[in-house]
Parts: structure tokens; sequence; C-alpha cells
């Protein structure tokens, strides 16, 4: 069955929930939380303009999923992206199918005028950044800072 790529739907969040669970128990900083990542994932759907959740489908399953959330830049001058939450089932890995979404999540932000689009990958990760560099990723000299905050009655 042939791949298809495009944006996801409401009726995906299960299977987008089950993804999510997958990558952030490979990934170093972040751990699995089915509540969190619905609510999150809830929140972009309902909002376009908070951002956007890609997928890769066969049929009915998606076999792979990205996110793009949107700010402002201004050293752009005008709309800027971070990209995030690119995982691909593990039964469909190294079939090209997160460099194939990867390539359709930058033509679609190019197509609604983003200038400039942002990633995080764990350090290790030299698989992830080699496919981010082939699509024309470059390093930063800005090093990641994180500040979490507690809300009450969290």
């Amino acid at each position: 069955m042939e791949l298809q790529y495009g944006p996801a739907t409401a009726k995906d969040l299960p299977q987008l929930v089950e993804l999510l669970g997958v990558l952030f128990t490979d990934e170093a900083e972040f751990q699995p939380n089915a509540e969190k990542q619905r609510r999150a994932l809830e929140a972009i759907l309902a909002n376009p303009q908070i951002g956007k959740v890609f997928v890769a489908r066969e049929g009915k399953r998606v076999v792979a999923m990205a996110s793009l959330l949107y700010t402002v830049s201004t050293a752009e001058g005008g709309k800027a992206a971070l990209f995030e939450d690119l995982v691909v089932h593990p039964d469909e890995r190294k079939r090209g199918i997160g460099e194939a979404l990867l390539k359709h999540v930058v033509a679609a932000a190019r197509a609604e005028g983003v200038l400039r689009i942002t990633l995080l990958t764990d350090m290790q990760n030299e698989r992830a950044q080699a496919m981010y560099r082939r699509a024309g990723f470059v390093g930063s000299p800005m090093k990641p800072m994180r500040l979490k905050l507690k809300q009450p009655g969290s």
C-alpha cells in the first residue's frame, strides 16, 4: 500500500499518542505520559495557529508523525517554527519514511511562509542528525537551555 503524507486529524489521536510513547521511551530527556501527550496533541489539532501535526499513513494506519509549532522571530522578521516529535513506528523504520515526512513538513512550512525551522535532537542520535543535515539543517552556535515551570496544583 502506498504511503500518504498530510495533516493529522482528531481521529488519529490514539495512534499519535502511541507514537509519542515510542518516541519518549527512546529519548533521553523525556518520559511517556499518555495523558499529557493527548492533552498537547488535542490543543495543537484544535488550534492551527499553534501548529500542525503531520503524519505518514498506510490506509488508516499512522506509521509516522511530526509536529511543527509556530512562533514569530524578531531576528527573521516573520513566522518561524519549532520542528518536534518526528517518530516512525518501530516496525516501519529504515524505509525512508522519516526523511520523506520531514521533506513534506519542510515543504508545507515553506508554503505557509515560515522563514526558519529550528529543531532539537538527542546529542547522541547521529542517524537523525545526518538526516537533518541532508535536508539542509545546520548546527547552531546557540546552546539550548530550559526552565520547567511548576503550575499551581500540579
